[in-house]
């Protein structure tokens, strides 16, 4: 049995080295190594390449095994998870229950996080190790969604678990069980992974951070990168048409929202034209509106990111678990959003600083640029003020803005994901709303949330979350802008298998 291993990995060894490496170009940096310290999709979708889950998610988000063979509710509040056998460590010690145990309780120990992981395991009042590899773990309440929730926690070793974010960013205990493990860091620059199958085509990989989209796609066509994400939208057209590259698209689940400061009486970038203070605009749900129906949504699509998008009006597409029929992107109503300035006492508006990232998200300044004007349009003074995701995030979790643009994606596949992180009242013992930088708060809300997440039946769930999403939108809590679109393209002779989460895994990638 050994034979073909050996002659696959010595043909591999005489192909020559570029044949085995593949070079990646990241369309965003990360903000860490630490698989548990910031909910973002550039930092999870790098870690799934060097650590896996109890459960993992397949190209379309569905649930299929990680390193749980396989799991099963014991009872109303309890699940019990069976690692499968063999499964071992990239230092090579196995992988027991322990390790799961750990990994979980590390979760809440990690510090200034800018969005906790703490929303996946907060339900997890009880866990017991019942043999190495078998892990029990008890909920308050019925959690029906506890493997969807766990496919977003990496397993570390147990000897981790009290280990500093800069322990991990210096590549101490970086140590998964996924298909490639650490090799190197240089921040701003790479990651450098090498592969734990000899029979893997891919022997190095190679995630370059080219996060200038011009830069990116010339790294593509003088053949320094393989493989790009995010092909900027002005550039896709000409590459689908170019010879020598391949391109792979598929729908996102990612929303670029809008998120307004709405709880407190005076926010730092909202004034009168003249500059004098006034009362937080954005408390008022008119106000929140009018901003909504002053984005002309459909040319923000068409001509800002060049058709690849969807006008949005929730934070889920239509065929994700918990999307909400009755809602549809909103009209485009300049008229009717200046009324409802003047209904809510700004008839001559109002002058607004609006940040957003520059370094994020496909065309995310030009994104910005475009909502100044249209709201300007509407008697929104506004300039913008946009910057690098690593100054971005930190900041607009501390609130220093007023109105902010971010991105969400529905990692676990249903509505939930994103309800919870962005509009559940933020609570940071609960870990509910760890991602809402505008505080919005419902009462009536949390409590569709919270029965949904108890709920065990597929139907009344799904019911429930789209009264909580039909209520929140209703209040323009968040305001949906459009959904993005996945793309990637590579040289001639490497294919990319595109994935609904966007997520750029190496092994996605084959000749």
């Amino acid at each position: 049995m050994r034979l073909p291993l050996l002659a696959t990995a010595l043909a591999l060894a005489a192909l020559p080295a570029a044949a085995q490496e593949l070079r990646i170009g990241l369309a965003a940096n990360i903000t860490s190594l630490d698989p548990h310290f910031h909910v973002i999709g550039s930092n999870s979708a790098l870690a799934r390449n060097i650590f896996d889950g109890l459960v993992n998610q397949d190209d379309r988000q569905q649930l299929v095994p990680g390193l749980a063979e396989s799991w099963r509710a014991v009872d109303g509040t309890t699940w019990e998870f069976v690692l499968r056998e063999g499964a071992r460590f990239h230092d090579g010690a196995p992988v027991a229950a322990e390790d799961v145990a750990a990994s979980l309780r590390r979760i809440p120990k990690v510090r200034n996080s800018p969005s906790s992981f703490l929303p996946f395991v907060r339900p997890i009042t009880g866990i017991q190790v019942v043999d190495a590899r078998t892990i029990r773990l008890t909920t308050a309440e019925p959690f029906p969604l506890l493997p969807g929730a766990l496919s977003r926690i990496a397993i570390l070793p147990a000897a981790v678990e009290d280990a500093e974010t800069s322990d991990l960013n210096a590549g101490r205990g970086l140590n998964g069980t996924g298909p490639y493990r650490f090799v190197a860091h240089q921040p701003g620059d790479r990651v450098e992974l090498a592969a734990v199958d000899p029979t893997n085509p891919w022997q190095r990989v190679s995630f370059r951070f080219a996060t200038n989209n011009a830069g990116r796609v010339a790294g593509l066509l003088a053949g320094d990168l393989d493989l790009i994400e995010q092909v900027p939208t002005p550039d896709a057209e000409r590459l689908r048409r170019a010879p020598r590259i391949a391109m792979a698209s598929a729908a996102s689940n990612r929303v670029m929202y809008l998120h307004p400061d709405q709880d407190r009486d005076r926010t730092p970038f909202a004034t009168a034209k003249d500059g004098s203070a006034i009362a937080n605009p954005f408390r008022d749900a008119r106000v929140r509106r009018a901003l909504s129906m002053s984005i002309n949504r459909a040319a923000l699509v068409e001509r800002v990111m060049d058709g690849e998008g969807a006008p949005a009006g929730q934070l889920v597409p239509e065929g994700y678990f918990g999307h909400a029929p009755a809602i549809a992107a909103p009209s485009f109503d300049l008229p009717g959003a200046r009324r409802l300035l003047t209904e809510a006492g700004l008839p001559n508006g109002f002058a607004l600083t609006f940040h957003a990232t520059n370094d994020r998200y496909p065309n995310d300044e030009r994104v910005a640029q475009a909502l100044a004007q249209m709201w300007t349009r509407a008697g929104i003074a506004t300039q913008v003020v946009v910057q690098p995701g690593s100054v971005f995030f930190t900041r607009a979790s501390a609130r220093d803005y007023t109105l902010i643009m971010g991105g969400a994606a529905a990692e676990t596949g249903e509505a939930s994901s994103v309800l919870r992180p962005l509009l559940a009242t933020f609570d940071a013992a609960r870990g509910d709303g760890s991602g809402n930088r505008g505080r919005y708060s419902n009462a009536e809300f949390d409590r569709l949330l919270h029965q949904a997440l108890a709920t065990v039946e597929d139907a009344p769930r799904e019911a429930l979350l789209r009264q909580a999403t039909e209520l929140a939108i209703g209040e323009m809590g968040v305001i949906p802008v459009f959904f993005l679109a996945n793309t990637w393209a590579s040289r001639a002779g490497i294919t990319y298998r595109q994935r609904s989460d966007g997520y750029t895994l190496a092994g996605n990638a084959g000749r």
